[in-house]
This record gives C-alpha cells, structure tokens and sequence, in this order.
C-alpha cells in the first residue's frame, strides 16, 4: 500500500476524535476520542517514518503510546472520582468541582 493511504486514514480517525470530542458529553466518550486522535497521531507517525526510511517517527510513536499510557491512569481516575462525587459522567458537571 503506498503510505500516502495511511496518512488519509490517519486524518479520517483523526477528524472522527475530534468530532466526538467537539460534540459528546460523557466523559468516558471524550477520553476514547481522545484516545482515538492519538493513535491516529501514531498512526502519521509511524506513516510518515516509513515514507523517509528512518525510525524516527516509530521513536515518537513509542514515547506517544507511553504518554497515552499515563493519561489513561490520570484520566480514568478524575473520571471515577467525578462519578461517586456527581453520579454522572458528564463533562458539564466537572466544572462544579472546583473550590
């Protein structure tokens, strides 16, 4: 497949993610999305390293999967505790828990 048809479909996810960020307001669909755009990040990435014949790309993919990672943690967290807090995981009652 020539790379330039990952890079279409990297955008198509991309778009996707930013869509349901934009639009959703339960807070696990927005960190999915979330999650979505970055894999379509990874996605160019590792598109585009393949495209010049160097594994930088793959390098920034690896070190961006890590990152999601530790976003997975923190998020999920925030997120349980704005559901015992609120009953409900919608993005709207977050900004009820500052002080």
């Amino acid at each position: 497949m020539n790379p330039v048809n990952y890079l279409y479909l990297a955008a198509l996810l991309f778009s996707i993610g930013a869509t349901g960020v934009l639009i959703r307001r339960n807070a696990i669909v927005v960190f999915m999305c979330i999650e979505l755009m970055l894999n379509a990040c990874n996605l160019a990435f590792v598109a585009f390293s393949r495209l010049h014949g160097n594994l930088d790309g793959q390098i920034i993919a690896f070190f961006t999967m890590v990152v999601a990672a530790a976003e997975v943690v923190v998020g999920l967290a925030i997120i349980v505790s704005l559901f015992r807090s609120r009953h409900s995981a919608s993005v709207d009652d977050a900004s009820l828990m500052k002080l």
